[in-house]
């Protein structure tokens, strides 16, 4: 197998004029680095690899060969390296805080971490155990994942949630599961945000003390709102964890 290598993106910012919150730079913040998986599929407004997502400005660097099967179904460590490799990177490039493309990667949370001076955050699943904790006696928070059956205690654990969350994930017939997983050039959003509604509806009519959802999927957060919408529950995903929590020093 080809070993991965990295990809250089330089800082992604949006035409001048761009309306605030959707990737003008934002006073009082820094640089967000993003390692991201080797993938094709669009990235819509609202997903992690778009830079209109953002009111501040974002570097990318891709590890090439970092497939979603490779991350997801295999949990391939030997990719641990070069994304290790690819966060020095953003930090040596002036990012101030860093995250990355796949959910599944809270498995390297620890090593990642502990490999850069700046804070990073590989996964959403790192919202899971402050939001369980703020919630009462009895009511839980749920996961809507790319694939519930790749998604192990160990991925869990290692963000430090309850390995006992309630998990749900896309439908494997769904055409977005296979745009995912097998890194396909075409997307049909409204394919997808039906397919992550149904997700989460088959999460709260199993998990009936549901009270908050976290999407794991960096690709998810286009239908938040949908999400919202059709459950009546507070929705987290990793745009909300950047906003929680990237406060860079003034410039």
């Amino acid at each position: 197998m080809t070993a991965p290598t990295l990809a250089a993106g330089a800082a992604a910012l949006p035409p001048e004029g761009a309306p605030a919150g959707l990737g003008r730079p934002g006073a009082g913040r820094g640089v967000l680095g993003v390692v991201m998986l080797d993938t094709r599929f669009p990235r819509l407004p609202g997903d992690i690899g778009n830079p209109a997502t953002f009111a501040f400005p974002v570097r990318y660097r891709v590890v090439v060969g970092a497939l979603p099967r490779r991350v997801v179904i295999d949990a391939d460590r030997s990719l641990l390296e070069p994304f290790v490799v690819a966060a020095r990177m953003l930090e040596a490039e002036g990012c101030t805080a860093i995250a990355t493309s796949c959910g599944f990667l809270a498995l390297f949370q620890e090593e990642m971490q502990a490999a850069v001076a700046v804070p990073l955050w590989t996964s959403s699943l790192l919202l899971v155990a402050g939001l369980q904790a703020a919630l009462p006696a009895g009511q839980r928070v749920g996961i809507v994942t790319a694939d519930a059956g790749s998604l192990t205690p160990a991925h869990l654990a290692a963000a430090g949630a309850a390995t006992d969350t309630p998990v749900e994930g896309l439908s494997p017939d769904s055409a977005f599961h296979a745009t995912l997983l097998d890194n396909r050039s075409h997307l049909d959003a409204g394919l997808a945000e039906a397919a992550t509604v149904a997700a989460a509806l088959r999460l709260v009519n199993r998990h009936p003390g549901l009270a908050a959802i976290v999407l794991e999927c960096t690709n998810m957060p286009p239908y938040a709102d949908g999400v919202r919408a059709a459950t009546g529950l507070p929705v987290h995903d990793i745009t909300t964890l950047i906003a929680s929590r990237f406060a860079a020093p003034a410039r």
